[in-house]
């Protein structure tokens, strides 16, 4: 495989610096509803999870039950931060444009809110019509599932095998591994926390970058060894 067929990107906490501010919203609401929480340990526990998700997971941990109505009130919440404060990750653009094949996102994060992030930082022009939402496949489910990995792979014609997927989540990898694709980590957000590389390592990451300077030599030498 001397070139990939496809890379694909997650967005949050990988071309965005994202995770944190959410985790900071998501960390008040919870907190506020009577679960404590810092945004630093609900980054380093929930990330790549859906909101609806971490509620779910901190009721069955917990026994707290979460009024239906956060979910909706942390999206809004999220949306407007972002549109505020989100900043691209150093490098992003640069390591995007580098790519020479077919790059795309998949994200967990409903479509409107990557292009808000995207069009923020000036990243959306290299995405057109490769952004793909985990909740808006036709399955609906998010990563740990394959299922927004795959669809992004047949809508655009390649063989997973010679896709590689950039995560920073141990969710994303688990579910970009369940695609049967190749999986570099990345450690470079502001969310990143000690032993984060040796989680992503540990979830199935061949090999983990924290700059985007790193990418385009690291994908050289990994296609370089599946030829080998």
């Amino acid at each position: 495989m001397s070139q990939p067929d496809l890379v694909i990107f997650d967005c949050d906490g990988v071309l965005v610096d994202s995770e944190i501010i959410a985790a900071r919203v998501e960390a008040e609401l919870i907190t506020a509803a009577g679960y404590e929480i810092t945004p630093e340990e609900l980054a380093e526990t929930y990330a790549g999870l859906t909101f609806k998700d971490i509620l779910i997971a901190i009721e069955e941990k917990a026994g707290i039950p979460f009024q239906a109505s956060m979910i909706d009130q942390a999206e809004a919440l999220i949306d407007q931060r972002l549109a505020r404060d989100v900043r691209a990750i150093e490098g992003a653009a640069q390591a995007v444009a580098a790519v020479a094949g077919p790059r795309c996102i998949c994200s967990n994060s409903r479509t409107e809110r990557i292009e808000i992030t995207l069009g923020k930082t000036g990243l959306l022009p290299l995405f057109a019509g490769g952004i793909f939402s985990a909740l808006e496949t036709p399955s609906g489910k998010p990563k740990p599932a394959p299922d927004v990995f795959l669809h992004a792979a047949k809508t655009l014609g390649a063989d997973p095998a010679a896709t590689f997927v950039i995560e920073d989540s141990v969710h994303g990898i688990t579910g970009a591994r369940r695609a049967g694709m190749r999986v570099i980590g990345f450690t470079g957000a502001a969310h990143s926390y000690p032993g984060h590389a040796d989680a992503l390592t540990e979830a199935g990451a061949e090999t983990v970058i924290r700059r985007w300077s790193e990418l385009k030599g690291v994908i050289a030498a990994l296609s370089e060894w599946q030829d080998a």
